[in-house]
């Protein structure tokens, strides 16, 4: 267990007793005179002074949050807010939102984190207002006005703190726009808060770092293209030896019809490399003409929690790539904030992609006319695809040791609105699934409480409260229905969700959907199969298998 997690007995202890406006306790105070506490496990260490130095981004030193001098630069008061004014004149959106809320509260108890701590502050409401009452202190006239009654302050070292605890403690997940009757966005406050922050050398290195591999090499881990070909073969290997069949990638193949892009947590880590092998026997079931870039070897983008400069130059690798492998489109894989700047920023961000051409299916001939701007098609829309036109060939029963429900990961279900596609996938690869509750899935889906990069070792205990309403969701499937498989379509899902389960729902196991199809998927040339891809016996295949009809 992490030294960062406290017991669950603890936690929950802590949050039983601690005073909180979630269970009705007043405040003695005012929420701008509640200090700020750092403590063990609540945040995400800074970023390290080569990390900034290779980026090139300002500030870099060696500093703990913990520490009472941040070593700001000097004048770091004007910095910030000459980053905050120009924001706002360039992008309209941020001084919509600033300008428009009425708070009323239809957010308030809408975020994860509010629910899993109780802290005011969380409320979407309350942390907009964070930096909304420093950004209406900035005009004298309004100041006069409004001060003590509306809260506007000036630009503090103590405001400074409140900016970094809270604004990396929201995921950016959206989920209390859908609430929203005026249509506030806190997550774009969010960003920009937390790129005006980079401006003074105020960042988190689990962002950061990857952003610096990225940037280097392609991919989050800092993979050099020689070892990101061996990793896939060796999952070509264990493709094999489990079933007998010998799937055949390709990599920086030009003329290839499409390039393949899945986040390089699918390559590395567990469990994502058995969603990885899940899609190598799809393309070799339906034989694919398709290739993997060892260059642009990454489809997540932490650029997306760094700034939006960072984004795009992220983002336009995966471009570059298919305009010089010369691939008809762009297939893209499991993941969660690929497709929110992919769907919601690429078109005038890093497009029009004119190089390429309107993706079709060349298997069904299907037209993905929602992809004509972007060239790039989701994964599970491809599959399912292939399924509602009977191209594979699937045995559910193979997954019968698995109950299952499904987490709409807040990027794809609310950032691009897919949510039928995954779950007509799954009841198609198995036999058993159950929905969690209804003001928990879909568009009002909860976060796994570790998104938009604050799922560091470091900051598990929150983690852990911010995952807890997901965690509640899936404990009552599990406890009405047997449960035992949370399926997921994000890899910093299958990252995140994994330790959020072993505390709260001990015996739920977390999967990619294409792990799943990938158990399913009755190859021609396979052999008997009695285990799934992770080695765990099949129920019911021990001995013999049945025919498929």
């Amino acid at each position: 267990m992490s030294k960062y997690l406290p017991k669950q007995a603890d936690l929950i202890r802590e949050m039983e007793e601690k005073p909180s406006a979630l269970k009705g306790d007043h405040a003695r105070q005012e929420w701008w005179e509640m200090p700020v506490e750092f403590r063990e496990g609540n945040f995400c260490f800074p970023a390290k002074a080569e990390v900034i130095e290779e980026l090139g981004f300002a500030n870099p030193r060696k500093w703990a949050v913990t520490d009472d001098d941040w070593q700001l630069p000097e004048g770091w008061q004007k910095t910030l807010m000459d980053g905050m004014r120009e924001r706002i004149k360039k992008y309209r959106s941020l001084k919509l939102y600033l300008d428009s809320c009425v708070r009323c509260g239809a957010c308030a108890d809408k975020c994860h984190f509010f629910l899993g701590t109780g802290d005011p502050k969380n409320m979407p409401v309350l942390r907009a207002e964070l930096v909304r009452s420093v950004y209406r202190g900035d005009f004298p006239m309004v100041e006069k006005i409004l001060k003590g009654f509306a809260g506007s302050r000036k630009l503090t070292k103590e405001v400074l703190r409140e900016w970094y605890m809270y604004f990396y403690q929201c995921t950016e997940c959206r989920r209390c726009s859908v609430f929203c009757p005026m249509g506030i966005d806190t997550a774009e406050i969010t960003i920009m808060v937390r790129e005006i922050l980079q401006l003074v050398g105020l960042n988190n290195n689990w962002i950061l770092a990857p952003v610096a591999n990225c940037n280097r090499t392609g991919n989050h881990l800092g993979i050099e293209p020689h070892t990101f070909v061996q990793n896939v073969e060796s999952l070509v290997d264990d493709i094999e030896e489990l079933t007998g069949v010998t799937v055949n990638p390709t990599f920086n193949r030009k003329g290839a019809e499409i390039l393949f892009i899945t986040p390089s947590g699918d390559v590395f880590g567990d469990p994502g490399v058995y969603t990885m092998m899940g899609y190598m026997l799809l393309f070799e079931h339906i034989g694919l003409d398709y290739t993997i870039s060892t260059y642009a070897s990454e489809g997540g983008n932490f650029g997306f929690f760094t700034s939006n400069d960072m984004m795009r130059k992220l983002n336009a690798k995966m471009y570059h790539e298919a305009e010089r492998l010369g691939v008809k489109w762009i297939l893209g894989g499991e993941c969660g904030h690929m497709w929110r700047v992919v769907h919601q920023y690429m078109s005038t961000m890093n497009g029009p992609a004119n190089f390429l051409e309107e993706p079709v299916s060349p298997i069904t001939g299907t037209k993905f006319s929602n992809a004509k701007a972007t060239k790039m098609v989701h994964i599970a829309e491809f599959t399912a695809d292939l399924i509602h036109n009977n191209k594979l060939k699937l045995d559910p029963r193979r997954n019968d040791h698995l109950r299952t429900t499904f987490h709409d990961s807040c990027n794809v279900a609310r950032g691009m609105g897919m949510f039928e596609e995954p779950r007509y996938v799954l009841n198609k690869v198995c036999n058993s699934f159950h929905e969690m509750p209804e003001n928990t899935i879909r568009e009002q889906t909860f976060c796994c409480g570790s998104g938009s990069g604050i799922n560091a070792e470091e900051n598990m205990a929150m983690r852990m409260k911010g995952g807890f309403p997901r965690a509640n969701a899936v404990r009552q499937v599990r406890e009405k229905h047997q449960v035992n498989s949370l399926v997921t379509i994000c890899a910093i899902d299958r990252a995140s969700l994994p330790p959020l389960m072993r505390y709260w729902n001990p015996g739920v196991s977390v999967y990619g959907l294409h792990e799943l199809v990938g158990n399913a998927l009755v190859m021609q040339g396979e052999k008997m199969r009695t285990e799934d891809l992770r080695e765990d016996p099949m129920t019911g295949f021990d001995d013999k298998e049945d025919d498929v009809d």
